[in-house]
């Protein structure tokens, strides 16, 4: 077996410039190649995945290994996840409503998207996941109910009204919003740190009235 194999890389040495050395060096760029693709492909490649149909399938959660009892003891492996996996999920399910609509996202997952628009300087999809979270917190609380098809400014003054301790930061959050994304105003990050003022106050709002989570 170690002489097959011994002969085989000859022959790839024989036939790639610089001999074995660079044989090495193709392989190593191969697989940082192939490497970058596999962890960059899901986030950058969205538009493409939803012409081809993949991610239909089902999402895979990664797995558990059980390992035989003994008794009572018991070991398991911690579940593996992806974070490429995560942003797939996320991609897709702002893809699959308009700019000014609600996902069907938690409020935690639309604010760390905003956090990684922002950090990648694209302050304007910030600006609206902000907002999306803003909005996504009052539907979980109970504030107000989500109703399809209803813009998330639409939500926004619907929540102010039910709430009126919110009203002043959900119209500046849902003003900013409505400048960048119907006037086409172009972002920047002082609109960013803007709209995570007004999540912070509408936060504070909300635990100060008491209202369960």
């Amino acid at each position: 077996m170690s002489r097959w194999w011994n002969e085989f890389v000859a022959v790839l040495a024989d036939g790639t410039p610089g001999g074995i050395f660079g044989l090495a060096i193709a392989l190593i760029i191969a697989a940082t190649v192939i490497g970058v693709l596999w962890y960059t492909w899901p986030p950058r490649l969205s538009w493409l995945r939803r012409r081809s149909g993949a991610g239909r399938r089902g999402r895979w959660r990664g797995f558990r290994l059980r390992w035989p009892r003994f008794g009572r003891l018991r070991w398991r492996l911690p579940k593996l996840r992806w974070p490429w996996r995560r942003r797939r999920r996320v991609a897709r399910a702002l893809d699959e409503v308009a700019d000014d609509e609600l996902p069907d996202l938690p409020a935690e997952i639309l604010a760390l998207t905003a956090d990684e628009l922002a950090a990648a300087g694209r302050y304007a999809e910030a600006v609206r996941e902000r907002l999306r979270a803003i909005v996504k917190e009052l539907v979980e609380r109970a504030i107000i109910e989500h109703r399809p098809g209803w813009t998330v400014t639409e939500l926004a003054a619907a929540a102010a009204r039910e709430r009126p301790a919110t009203a002043g930061p959900l119209r500046g959050a849902a003003g900013t919003f409505s400048e960048i994304w119907y006037g086409l105003r172009p972002a920047t990050v002082h609109d960013d740190t803007r709209m995570r003022g007004y999540a912070a106050s509408v936060h504070s709002a909300l635990e100060l009235s008491g209202v369960a989570t």
